[in-house]
């Protein structure tokens, strides 16, 4: 068994066409290209950016979350372009429980090429295999379809309906709730 990750520094990974990694400075304005479009913020509490300051501070939090051991948000990183192109990392993590929440975003322009099935798959086993975690929670809004199908795809169960949970954009939304457990996890085929 690998030896628990301990929060020291900041995991890099690698799939075929992805480099996961640390947010940088250097990384600024495509986190304002990512997050100014509101298509990528529609499903979210944030609105569109509007000026690098704004993505200056989405890297602090970034940087924040994993400081604060609470998180791990992996820019991705397109190999052939260098471009950020999306995030995708664990948020609300609790040491004592083994639980985390997993949370990602992607560029439209790169919607339905597989990307976030392949990213997300290294990134849950780094939550199992290496974080130690027993189980893996992500939330999304009912309304988003493609989100619940990614979900189902990774082998995410449903677990709730969260009524009226959060308060976004004027108005109350529901969630759905999705958990993965351990045990689970090994069962599937893509490991």
């Amino acid at each position: 068994m690998a030896a628990m990750f301990s929060f020291d520094a900041f995991p890099r990974l690698e799939t075929d066409r992805f480099i996961l990694r640390k947010t940088e400075e250097r990384d600024i304005a495509d986190l304002y290209e990512l997050y100014s479009d509101p298509e990528v913020v529609k499903y979210t509490p944030l609105h569109p950016l509007i000026d690098l300051d704004e993505a200056r501070q989405e890297m602090n939090w970034h940087l924040e979350i994993f400081e604060q051991q609470v998180g791990i948000r992996w820019v991705i990183e397109d190999k052939a372009s260098e471009k950020i192109i999306g995030t995708c990392g664990f948020l609300h993590y609790v040491k004592e429980y083994a639980r985390t929440e997993l949370g990602y975003d992607l560029a439209p322009a790169y919607w339905r090429c597989g990307i976030m099935s392949e990213v997300a798959v290294p990134i849950i086993a780094f939550g199992f295999n290496r974080m130690h975690l027993h189980c893996i929670e992500a939330k999304v809004d009912a309304a988003n379809a493609a989100s619940i199908g990614l979900l189902a795809k990774l082998g995410f169960k449903p677990a709730s309906e969260l009524k009226e949970y959060e308060f976004e954009k004027g108005q109350y939304i529901e969630l759905l709730h999705f958990s993965m457990l351990r045990k689970e996890y090994r069962q599937l085929r893509f490991l």
